[in-house]
């Protein structure tokens, strides 16, 4: 099937101009000026006039499993559905577990991944969960990233947190090094996805492997880097000093953030003023994981579901309000989780590329059109491909 955006502003996430883009059933085809509509072989023309064009959003820390449960069984939030996903413009999702990797299982999780992906979404997964050791499909880290297609890495570990396993500097040494390892003998990016809590250690566990190991910063990606200022800090003297890789998460209230927590879209304006590299920041949803509700008042009314829709929210709100460049703010969503992740198809608009798309309105930078391997999956703003039990 074919499709047509016509006089569309591209961004790849770098500025193109206006031009046409052609999509071949999953792949884009061809991106130039002006592309004619033959009607002959049946083109599916889109408007893309008073439009701008971003690739599909990728979302590199989410619970499709459904996360909390911090406050016993009866606060375990559900399983996502599609529509909560591509509603937010997000075409990939890396799923993961949180606290409980027991009643929330690996083949769960990947069960989960795979009924995703029939929906019509890209989905990969991390092995493991907060605990130490970690809990894997095959019995150990390496074999599960050589065996298994969707395990891109492990994660999230958790550190510096009192829900921890509280390992050792070597034992979290050692899980890095064993994902690298799974990593280059699969082909895949051998990730590890790092929680960080707001224990006084912060990020010295992954100082200590930069600094001590043969293992690069490019395997490893803190998140929630700016549940407080000083973890923020932290944070972007490690980007500066070691090269290290951070990820901002966006799930949160923005009218009741929590005491020293940094809304997503300013700490990634802070960052770049203090001369972090744009390429090693990442935007991250944390969606469906649990957080509380505040009223007006500022009252706690009780527990919410963290949004993938945050995750553009954020982008949004960095141009918008804190005037990040346009280019600068896609890319934490775009082509830096995609080459962190070795995502060679995604991330981007170029000819060969997955046909992952998003169309917003260029005034209100509302997303009107989702396109995911080249199928409309929200249009004018709404969900048109549901999932299977919506």
């Amino acid at each position: 099937m074919l499709k047509l955006i016509q006089n569309v502003k591209v961004y790849a996430p770098e500025y193109l101009g206006l031009q046409d883009v052609l999509l071949c059933d999953s792949r884009i085809f061809k991106i130039a000026e002006h592309i004619p509509a033959v009607e002959a072989y049946g083109v599916e023309v889109l408007d893309g006039s008073q439009k701008l064009l971003f690739p599909g959003f990728i979302d590199c820390h989410v619970h499709i499993l459904g996360g909390g449960g911090e406050g016993s069984y009866h606060t375990r939030t559900p399983e996502i559905m599609l529509t909560d996903i591509t509603l937010g413009g997000v075409t990939t999702v890396v799923g993961c577990l949180g606290t409980d990797g027991t009643t929330r299982s690996m083949a769960s999780l990947l069960a989960k991944a795979r009924g995703l992906e029939e929906e019509g979404i890209t989905t990969y997964i991390y092995t493991g969960s907060y605990q130490v050791p970690i809990r894997t499909l095959t019995g150990n880290i390496v074999d599960d990233l050589i065996l298994i297609d969707k395990v891109v890495g492990c994660g999230e570990v958790a550190v510096s947190d009192h829900r921890s396993s509280q390992p050792t500097r070597e034992d979290f040494a050692k899980i890095a090094g064993d994902t690298r390892v799974g990593g280059i003998l699969s082909g895949k990016a051998g990730l590890v996805n790092v929680h960080m809590g707001d224990g006084k250690r912060r990020l010295s566990y992954l100082r200590y492997v930069v600094e001590e190991t043969e293992i690069p910063s490019s395997n490893m990606l803190p998140t929630h880097i700016n549940r407080s200022v000083v973890l923020l800090e932290d944070a972007v003297d490690y980007a500066k000093t070691l090269g290290g890789y951070v990820d901002l998460t966006t799930s949160s209230d923005p009218d009741f953030l929590e005491e020293d927590e940094v809304k997503a879209s300013t700490g990634l304006r802070m960052m770049l003023e203090q001369g972090v590299p744009e390429n090693q920041i990442t935007f991250s949803s944390d969606g469906q994981g649990s957080m509380p509700l505040f009223d007006k008042e500022g009252e706690f009314q009780g527990l919410g579901v963290g949004k993938v829709t945050s995750l553009y929210r954020e982008v949004r709100d960095a141009v918008r309000t804190e005037g990040v460049n346009l280019t600068q703010a896609l890319r934490t969503i775009t082509s830096n989780p995609a080459a962190l992740l070795k995502l060679e198809r995604k991330g981007r608009i170029a000819a060969g590329m997955d046909a992952d798309l998003v169309l917003v309105e260029e005034n209100t930078m509302e997303i009107d059109t989702v396109i995911a391997r080249g199928e409309i999956m929200v249009q004018d703003g709404k969900a048109i491909r549901k999932g299977t039990f919506q």
